[in-house]
């Protein structure tokens, strides 16, 4: 019997087809895991389950929990329902926590608002479901806030809270994509586990076809708001019928040719940098404590070289960024761009930071709405002596944008007009426009689909060979920093721990931490390997 039926549901709003015909079961017990770019539907097929659909949304079809046909609830059936009987966990879980609440207080309002137990009771719960999901009562106390956690230790907050009623169905929405390898595998055994342990159906939401190939029990392709494929996941991954979803297990595995390296010269120079946090006083007239995020890290990177920089969340990775890019002053060792020190006395250096540009992870966070595209990717303009005006202006403009895959008239657009691709794109025009020597790639793949990052990163080997481009490529997405990295750093807890040739140090890792990280990173076996485990199943 399924716990969780969808029969031929159709969703549009303001009369746009959202969902066509989809149709999924979720058994107790059961991983089905809904697969797709973005915009084929999958969060939207959560949403309709939730009941949190958007004003002027309708719904024709069927979406049956056990014997409850949840289109036909109330809202205020539908509020005894969500927590109770059907948990949600979220992709961003800042967004999900409450600031100013701590964690035993959001957990246990799980509880309190269905009134499922006393006050009292209801804390002791909170405590043996965050004990349950990782987080022990001696390092993790009720009186933790949000911003006191790591992404990953947030993410489990969110889980505890989804999990505290012992629900029959969890969502989970994109539960491990901004999270480093090591801590994305801790969640998705922590997920299996509590399906094995309670007994609870499991709808997992994701982009990547590789974090659910040893997880999930049966996967549904989502296309443009329709189902184009779905079976038990070995199966289905060893004999895809559909060419869109051939077109996603390659770009999981996408890998790029990087044209060759010039002869080693110097360009990025860090020696024995040091980067101390001071600490607030624990006592009155009590000396101040200091933490080192950076210790007595040193690397070189040539010019037209191309390195990554590896490691888990709190490693040093973007404390190490800001003091390249003079954002942060360090309290040891120098950095040179060129020769040239990236501080000037207690201030950066303007003519070496001209030099430098840096593309974030979060395309549209990074942009002004309210600007042209044009106004855009002129923004590092300002660091120039003397920028191009009129005519030379708008031809620089078009041609950043021409190399990058886009078109002049692009420039008249607003952000919100493109994908979150084509907006990648934009930031990396913006940083190409003034040819700087370098560009630091901060996280600049992570949040996008396979097929998405597939194009970006054949854009980078293209624009590698057509601008000979130097940059420090940081990300937690090993199999990523494999293909578009000649050499790699791995950092952990503010020092280098390992670094050498990318393919040696995969093939062949010699720090513990390192292999523990290979390890982790969930890897989409090949077509020959999956024909061979179906054919046994």
């Amino acid at each position: 019997m399924s716990l969780l039926e969808i029969s031929d549901l159709n969703l549009s709003i303001l009369g746009t087809p959202i969902l066509r015909d989809m149709s999924l079961t979720v058994a107790p017990g059961e991983i089905v895991a809904v697969t797709g770019e973005s915009g084929s539907g999958k969060s939207m097929t959560a949403f309709t389950v939730m009941q949190l659909l958007p004003p002027f949304a309708r719904t024709a079809g069927s979406v049956r929990l056990s014997e409850t046909e949840l289109l036909d609830a109330s809202e205020p059936d539908m509020c005894a329902i969500r927590g109770q009987r059907v948990g949600m966990v979220f992709q961003e879980p800042m967004t999900a926590l409450n600031p100013v609440r701590t964690i035993g207080q959001q957990v246990a309002e799980t509880i309190l608002v269905h009134k499922a137990m006393s006050p009292d009771r209801a804390e002791e719960r909170a405590r043996e479901v965050l004990d349950r999901v990782g987080l022990p009562a001696d390092r993790f106390p009720l009186t933790r806030y949000p911003h006191e956690l790591s992404g990953g230790q947030r993410q489990r907050v969110v889980i505890a809270m989804a999990i505290a009623l012992r629900p029959e169905l969890l969502i989970a929405d994109e539960p491990t994509t901004a999270l480093d390898v090591t801590t994305q595998a801790q969640i998705l055994d922590l997920l299996k586990g509590l399906v094995a342990d309670f007994g609870m159906g499991l709808l997992m939401i994701t982009h990547d076809l590789a974090v659910v190939a040893d997880m999930a029990d049966r996967i549904v392709v989502m296309r443009h708001g329709e189902v184009v494929e779905t079976g038990p996941t070995r199966q289905l991954l060893a004999a895809m019928k559909h060419p869109y979803t051939r077109m996603l297990f390659e770009a999981s595995n996408h890998q790029v040719a990087l044209p060759p390296l010039p002869e080693p010269a110097p360009l990025l120079e860090v020696r024995n940098v040091v980067r101390d946090y001071r600490l607030p006083r624990r006592k009155l007239l009590a000396p101040a404590g200091h933490f080192r995020a950076v210790n007595g890290v040193s690397f070189t990177l040539n010019r037209g070289e191309r390195l990554g920089l590896v490691g888990e969340s709190g490693c040093g990775k973007s404390t190490l960024t800001r003091a390249l890019l003079g954002l942060e002053q360090v309290q040891g060792g120098e950095i040179l761009l060129d020769g040239e020190p990236v501080f000037s006395g207690h201030r950066p250096n303007l003519a070496v930071r001209r030099k430098m540009q840096v593309v974030f992870q979060d395309p549209f966070g990074s942009f002004n709405p309210r600007h042209r595209v044009d106004r855009l990717v002129t923004e590092p303009f300002h660091l120039l002596d003397d920028p191009p005006k009129g005519a030379d202006r708008q031809r620089v403009i078009d041609e950043a944008l021409t190399a990058v895959g886009l078109k002049p008239a692009d420039a008249l657009k607003y952000i919100h007009e493109f994908s979150g691709g084509q907006r990648q794109r934009i930031a990396i025009a913006r940083a190409l426009i003034i040819r700087p020597d370098l560009i630091l790639f901060d996280e600049a793949v992570s949040a996008l689909d396979v097929s998405v990052r597939a194009q970006i990163l054949d854009l980078l080997a293209e624009l590698c060979a057509a601008y000979a481009l130097t940059y420090l490529f940081i990300s937690h997405d090993l199999s990523v920093v494999r293909t578009v990295t000649d050499r790699v750093l791995v950092m952990k807890s503010g020092e280098i721990v390992e670094q050498g040739d990318t393919e040696t140090v995969f093939t062949d890792p010699q720090h513990p931490y390192t292999r523990d990280l290979i390890a982790a990173a969930p890897v989409l076996p090949d077509r020959e390997s999956l024909k061979r485990m179906a054919y046994h199943d």
